[in-house]
């Protein structure tokens, strides 16, 4: 599958947009990439290995979030994750 690699994200994947991957879930495709990216880990999951709060991901256009088996949903090779960091921001005064 490929994994879409946001502009912040670059530079702890050799500054490559998309990675390709071969794994059979969610987890299993972010648990390859940070193996292959260690520097990568600490900007996506917790120190208990959840998903950061501010990190989105989105399974082919889909949030993962609202799959009924979130990150064990299971991936095909033509299948597409981005991961999609949020944006904090307020009103300028």
């Amino acid at each position: 599958m490929t994994i879409y690699i946001p502009t912040p994200l670059r530079s702890y994947v050799g500054g490559k947009n998309a990675v390709e991957i071969e794994a059979g879930t969610i987890a299993a495709a972010l648990a390859q990439l940070t193996e292959a990216n260690p520097e990568l880990r600490q900007h996506l999951f917790t120190g208990e290995g959840k998903v950061r709060a501010f990190v989105n991901l989105y399974l082919n256009d889909e949030d993962v979030r609202y799959l009924p088996a979130k990150e064990d949903t299971a991936v095909r090779a033509t299948d597409t994750l981005s991961i999609i960091p949020s944006i904090a921001g307020g009103t300028a005064r």
